[in-house]
């Protein structure tokens, strides 16, 4: 209990310091002083929320890269009758001729 009580009263004056150092300022430095704390509020975020997932991303990135690698391995041809040329498949649809005034 000791370390808790000068944390809570060092992070209160480090608050309180902030929002008298923002209101001494004037209006256009303060909408950019806001905006300034709002990106390091977002990063801050952003981190927190990546750390606390990232075992789960992990978990299923390997799980979706395992089945990508077993249907690869099945060799199961796609709906499309194409060819394939060593480990590069072309479907039929990429054979179709193209009129001139058709371009894209």
């Amino acid at each position: 209990m000791d370390l808790a009580e000068p944390l809570l009263a060092g992070l209160t004056l480090a608050v309180c310091a902030v929002l008298l150092v923002r209101l001494c300022l004037p209006l256009a430095h303060r909408q950019r002083f806001d905006r300034t704390l709002r990106g390091w509020g977002w990063t801050l975020r952003h981190g927190a929320l990546q750390l606390w997932h990232w075992r789960t991303s992990r978990r299923l990135a390997r799980a979706e890269a395992e089945a990508v690698i077993r249907r690869a391995r099945a060799g199961k041809p796609v709906d499309d009758d194409g060819e394939w040329t060593g480990n590069v498949y072309t479907p039929k649809s990429f054979r179709k001729t193209r009129r001139p005034d058709q371009l894209h």
